[in-house]
């Protein structure tokens, strides 16, 4: 039997089955279905299995997060279901018609970019590490160089670490973004990288040079047609026209390949297709995808420079984590690559990396309030992790958006964070590299200013959710959980079940399994005394603690080192577990019973760690005492082994 077997079976019935599942395929950490039907889907029934981290629904396909071993589980589900032949593309195209004309978009978008992330991360990091060796004069006797400057080595290194550098940003951007546009349109992938590469050719002039260029720079760098003169104008980095040149690409090569004969289409169609599709970029549309890039970037640059920079922050770092549930925030990829090509860094990405933070964070402190819930670690700890080095999926979808508030503690934290990243002016000089790893791709000047900002996304969002999980009792819900599982591996039944036991009037069932005796030998002086009343005493062989009669808990204490019942009879009793426990505070004991609870004799009231009283040196013997007496003529304790829910007290009046 596989690791994952019994959770896609029943991945698989939850579903819908095999007949529901319209195409089927699987990302980084997630399961993507595209369902003919929806609303079949037992969504809170699949969140529940131990493998799923969370669920959501975009772009028309329903996403399970199952976290880094999902090929796994995947492989598993395919065995089972039987389902073959499911391509990403197939599923993507099918779920493409179930969406609105927004979610096709954000779709889309999220398409083109998705492929090109690792490259991207990769990318950043390299920037990161040429900040650290050739930007950041910390360094040497007076603490004003740079590594670069102070080794050969390291000089050499910075200099061979810009060869992926430039070709991720520089290259990399345009030829990347026209190969992922004509691929989703399902062109030729080698004539859109060919696309791509006539927009950074080194016979143009480079896009960072433009705006210095002078007169005589265009004599050099024009193409002449006599009639005409167009400007060589090179595009790297520059993501809009890209986007525009392999579009119009795309469909001339369909246009193309519509008119032209079989015979001859090996020839006409790619030829005719790059042809119109490179004049067509050059003359047309790269100039305006140049000029619709800078204004955007120049909106969103004086919302972040401008007079209204705190608010903007505020706003943008607050609803950057609920843009990740509509995948719009797939756009801001675009922007920044075009305000790094504007203006040499984007102070985009700081905020989006400190939302990443935050998300994590309001993790940790649920790591931290659900400690010793097996089934809660098992998703906090790795989401919290992967949220830290950036990605949040898991986090957003498996912990915070289950119980709200630390997803609110984490927008709260990132908000406060963003009016300071665009405050103190954070920029970064890439882009991919989210989490704690994020002040990598920071500019050396605002690398300390981030660093503030972090530490307040780390410790605002925690110190929020834990409070507020402290008042929501999410920390006793998981000690009780913790304790339910101690209670199964031991045998012990948990408060959805009870003994079979003794429920008649005279009678009182026993609370534990042990062995009982009179309450005139009970280990305290006060019961032995029987003022209190009389009743019966156990000394327990496990923890499990069962109610002795059918009624109301009258009274729970604090401590829960006491309950007090009313029969329905009329029978008054306090059970007193232990002697002196009140002094541990309730540590040892797990309630599963509230006051004014209606029980049955043999319900669980109460599971009690007979080794912390051990260890605590407190007597674990429990009274059962009948505290209205009075009433009865005589309460006989029937003395030796028994069960619980066995007849241990005889009540007479």
């Amino acid at each position: 039997m596989g690791k994952f077997e019994h959770d896609a079976r029943e991945m698989l019935r939850l579903v819908g089955g095999k007949e529901n599942i319209a195409a089927l395929t699987h990302c980084v950490t997630r399961m993507r279905f595209t369902l003919v039907d929806p609303s079949i889907a037992d969504v809170p029934a699949i969140e529940a299995l131990s493998a799923a981290k969370g669920s959501f629904t975009q772009a028309g396909q329903f996403q399970v997060i199952i976290g880094n071993e999902v090929t796994d589980f995947y492989d598993e589900f395919v065995a089972i279901s039987g389902i073959t032949g499911v391509s990403k593309d197939e599923a993507k195209a099918i779920a493409a018609k179930q969406g609105n004309p927004l979610q096709r978009l954000m779709g889309s978008i999220a398409e083109v970019f998705a492929p090109l992330i690792p490259a991207i991360i990769t990318g950043g990091l390299i920037l990161g590490f040429r900040n650290v060796l050739g930007d950041m004069p910390y360094f040497g006797p007076d603490g004003n160089a740079t590594l670069a400057s102070m080794s050969v080595f390291w000089s050499g290194v910075n200099h061979f670490l810009w060869l992926i550098g430039e070709a991720v940003f520089h290259l990399g951007i345009p030829v990347g973004i026209c190969w992922s546009v004509t691929r989703k349109m399902g062109g030729t992938e080698m004539l859109g990288i060919i696309m791509g590469l006539t927009l950074v050719s080194s016979q143009l002039l480079n896009a960072y040079a433009v705006a210095g260029a002078t007169a005589e720079t265009w004599e050099q760098y024009s193409w002449n047609f006599g009639f005409a003169q167009v400007h060589m104008v090179g595009y790297q980095a520059q993501v809009i026209p890209a986007i525009l040149a392999a579009i119009t690409f795309n469909y001339l090569e369909r246009f193309f390949k519509k008119i032209t004969p079989s015979i001859v289409q090996m020839i006409v169609v790619p030829f005719c297709s790059i042809l119109l599709g490179v004049m067509a970029a050059h003359f047309v549309l790269g100039p305006i995808g140049w000029t619709l890039g800078t204004g955007v970037s120049s909106i969103v640059n004086a919302g972040i420079t401008g007079p209204a920079k705190v608010l903007f922050g505020a706003i943008f770092g607050g609803v950057y984590a609920p843009l990740v549930i509509t995948g719009l925030h797939h756009m801001t990829n675009a922007i920044d690559l075009q305000l790094i090509a504007d203006y040499g860094g984007t102070m985009l990405w700081p905020m989006i990396a400190l939302s990443n933070i935050a998300q994590g964070s309001a993790v940790l402190a649920m790591i931290m309030l659900q400690k010793g819930d097996e089934n809660a670690e098992q998703v906090n700890i790795p989401a919290c992790i992967s949220c830290y080095l950036g990605v949040t999926e898991p986090a957003i979808f498996g912990v915070n958006l289950k119980y709200m508030f630390p997803f609110y503690s984490a927008m709260i934290g990132s908000a406060i964070a963003g009016c300071l990243s665009c405050a103190f002016g954070c920029t970064a000089n890439a882009i991919g590299v989210g989490g704690l790893p994020g002040i990598l791709a920071m500019q050396p000047q605002s690398m300390l200013k981030y660093a503030l900002c972090m530490l307040i996304v780390i410790v605002v969002p925690f110190m929020l959710c834990y409070t507020i999980g402290k008042r929501k009792g999410i920390d006793k819900e998981a000690q009780a959980k913790a304790a339910a599982a101690h209670a199964k591996a031991a045998g012990i039944p948990t408060a959805a079940t009870h003994v079979d036991a003794v429920d008649q009037p005279g009678t009182l069932a026993a609370v534990m399994d042990g062995t009982a005796t009179a309450m005139i030998d009970a280990p305290d002086a006060v019961f032995a005394s029987l003022a209190m009343g009389d009743g019966v005493v156990i000394e327990p062989s496990n923890g499990a603690l069962y109610s002795p009669v059918s009624g109301t808990v009258t009274m729970l204490f604090d401590t829960k080192h006491a309950i007090g019942l009313m029969s329905d009879d009329g029978t008054e009793i306090l059970i007193h577990i232990g002697v002196d426990t009140v002094e541990l505070a309730g540590a040892p004991f797990t309630a599963h019973c509230a006051q004014g609870d209606k029980v049955k004799a043999g319900d669980l009231l109460m599971e009690v760690d007979l080794d912390a009283l051990e260890a605590a040196n407190k007597p674990s013997a429990t009274m059962v005492i009948v505290t209205n007496s009075d009433a009865f003529k005589s309460i006989k304790a029937n003395v030796g082994p028994v069960k619980a829910g066995q007849a241990s007290c005889t009540l007479t009046k």
